[in-house]
Order: C-alpha cells, then sequence, then structure tokens
C-alpha cells in the first residue's frame, strides 16, 4: 500500500461514519424519502401509461389517489386484525399471568436456577408491553405519511425532467450507467414486490386454513397478520408465529396441541419462505441470506420497523447499482445469490 493510499481509507472511514449517524438522525427526513423513491420505482409504469393518455396533472391525480388507497386499505386491513388480537391478549393478561407463574415455578422444582432471572426480565407485563408496541407500530405516524406523499407527488412529477438533465450530462457513460441501473433497480423493485406480495398471499392463507382447522381463535386475523408481516423478511415470520402461540396457551389444555399448531406455523412460514419463493423470484432477486438478514436488522436499528421492511429493496438498489459499474462489480457478485455449480467451471488448457 502506498503512503498516500492511508489518508484515502481514513478518509473514507470517517465518511462512511458520518453517513451513517446523519442517516439514523436523519429518519424523520430520509425514511420518508426511501419510502417515497420505492413507491415511484413501483407505481412509474401506471404514471406512464396514465401520462400517454391523460394530462399530466390528471394522471398524477389518479396515481397518488390509487397509491393512497392501497396504503390506506392495507394499514386499515392490519390495524383491524392487530386491534383485535391486542385486546385480546389485554383482556386475558390475568390467565397469561398465571400460566407464567406455573411455568417459572416448574422450573425452579427442578433447579433451573435461570428462572428468577427470566421472571425478573421478561413477565407478562413485558410481553403485553412488546405486543402492544408492535400493533402501535402498524399505525405509522399521520405526518410520516403526509411528507412521503409530498415526496411521491414531486418525484413523479420530475422523473422526465430528471432523466433529461441525466442524459445531457457531459460524461456519457456515467449517463448510460447511471439511466440504465436506475431502469434495472426499479424493474427489481417491482418484482420483488409481486413475489413478497404473492408469498404473503400464500402464507397467510396457508396460516388460515391451519388456525381454522385447529380451532385456533381469530383464525382470519391470524392469517391477515401472517399475511402483513411477511412484508418483513425474519422478524415478520418470527412475530407472525410468535403471536399465536402466545394466545393458544391459554386456550388449549395440553402442550402437545400448542406444540403442533407452532410447528405447524413454522413448517409454513419455512416451506414458503426457503423453498416457494426462492424458485418464484429466481435470479432477478438473487441475494445472499446473509446480507439479507444483515440489511434487515441493520436497518431496522436504523429505522425502526419500517427499516425492517424498506432494508432489502436498500440493498437491492446498492447491489445493482454497483453491477453497472466496473470498479464496483465485485461487490454485486460477492453479495449476489449463490453461484450455481453450473456457473463454475474451472479453467483449463489446450495442450
Amino acid at each position: 500500500m502506498t503512503a498516500d493510499g492511508t489518508p484515502r481509507i481514513s478518509n473514507g472511514i470517517v465518511a462512511a461514519v458520518l453517513l451513517l449517524v446523519a442517516v439514523y438522525y436523519g429518519s424523520s427526513v430520509l425514511a420518508p424519502l426511501a419510502l417515497a423513491l420505492f413507491i415511484i420505482a413501483i407505481v412509474w409504469p401506471l404514471q406512464q401509461w396514465l401520462q400517454s393518455r391523460l394530462p399530466a396533472l390528471v394522471a398524477l391525480a389518479i396515481t397518488i389517489i390509487v397509491t393512497a388507497v392501497v396504503c390506506i386499505g392495507f394499514a386499515s386491513l392490519a390495524a383491524l386484525a392487530f386491534g383485535r388480537v391486542g385486546r385480546s391478549l389485554v383482556a386475558d393478561a390475568s390467565r397469561y399471568q398465571t400460566l407464567y407463574e406455573a411455568t417459572v415455578a416448574w422450573l425452579e422444582d427442578r433447579g433451573v436456577s435461570v428462572a428468577g432471572l427470566w421472571a425478573e426480565h421478561f413477565n407478562t407485563g413485558w410481553l403485553l408491553r412488546a405486543a402492544r408496541q408492535v400493533t402501535g407500530r402498524v399505525n405509522t405516524t399521520l405526518s410520516f405519511w403526509l411528507v412521503t406523499l409530498v415526496y411521491i407527488m414531486l418525484g413523479l412529477l420530475e422523473v422526465d425532467d430528471v432523466r433529461r438533465k441525466v442524459q445531457a450530462l457531459g460524461n456519457r457513460e456515467a449517463a448510460r450507467m447511471l439511466i440504465d441501473a436506475t431502469a434495472a433497480t426499479a424493474v427489481k423493485f417491482r418484482k420483488y414486490m409481486l413475489v413478497r406480495t404473492q408469498m404473503s398471499v400464500v402464507t397467510g392463507l396457508l396460516v388460515w386454513a391451519l388456525a381454522w382447522i385447529t380451532g385456533l381463535q381469530f383464525a382470519a386475523e391470524w392469517g391477515i397478520i401472517a399475511f402483513v408481516l411477511n412484508y418483513i423478511p425474519f422478524i415478520g415470520p418470527l412475530i407472525a408465529t410468535l403471536f399465536p402461540t402466545l394466545l393458544e396457551m391459554t386456550q388449549f389444555s395440553t402442550w402437545q396441541a400448542v406444540l403442533g399448531i407452532f410447528a405447524g406455523l413454522n413448517l409454513i412460514q419455512f416451506v414458503v419462505g426457503s423453498y416457494v419463493e426462492p424458485r418464484v423470484s429466481g435470479d432477478v432477486l438473487s441475494i445472499s441470506p446473509f446480507v439479507v438478514l444483515f440489511a434487515v436488522f441493520f436497518w431496522a436499528f436504523m429505522w425502526g420497523l419500517f427499516g425492517a421492511f424498506i432494508g432489502v429493496p436498500i440493498v437491492i438498489a446498492v447491489l445493482t447499482f454497483c453491477s453497472y459499474h466496473p470498479a464496483s462489480r465485485f461487490v454485486a457478485d460477492l453479495f449476489g445469490g449463490p453461484v450455481r455449480v453450473a456457473e463454475v467451471r474451472p479453467s483449463t488448457k489446450n495442450s
């Protein structure tokens, strides 16, 4: 390494740290912007189709109305399901406390010393507070959505203008890469949402069917919750599995029934998430599972529950842009999906 290389690396590290700090503390501005860009990429084909037949402002109004109706309908459905289940959990708080105390006593009788620490930090009140917190996060603040809506309106109006400005750049190669990478990212965003919606519908129907067959209370609500939370990789399916298990612990009298439903819910999540979804998405959304997991938890730390949802699309955008530049293409190759055996062939030389 040359002597002048060390300052560049140090400056790069400092810049990255400052950028992460700005992203963390600027979540009230940057999070709505990220969501707006994501939505613009998804609804742009509709806007473009309408603009070819109607005046630009009329097309924009229709696109905004359609987007708002879909978002409000989705949020209302989720809030209804979470609200009914949350009220049931709060109403049965005494039963959960009794069950919890019996479990702690059973562990202490068998010499499990961690039971006391467990009871101190992870009691029923903590579980109920967590349930209410998740329920409250579903109803995102009005200001967040208003800022996002403003970004969407302004962004849809300026898409064509921004494209013309990029095409007019002096560096033709950079302009071409920016336009191609942006178009490819938008296509992947739409593919990502299509696949996640399909898998969420399948997961919700299977969870509803399992809950209905086994007689679990709130079968329809559990199906809706599984549908909604499946949009958040890893964290969503985990919550959608733990909540029904928590409820069934007071509904069913035998641990075999509780364990059976818990195993059934996990089997649904595993089959849909690990077997069906990769085959439906194909190579278009091929990302390393480690990168997906890191993105979910990293952006959840940065921006909360919304960050867990938008984390994977952010990674998709970064890897797509990296793949369009020779200097950063190795990043997309390194953190993309698993390489098929057929694609890796040893080099041979003719004798």
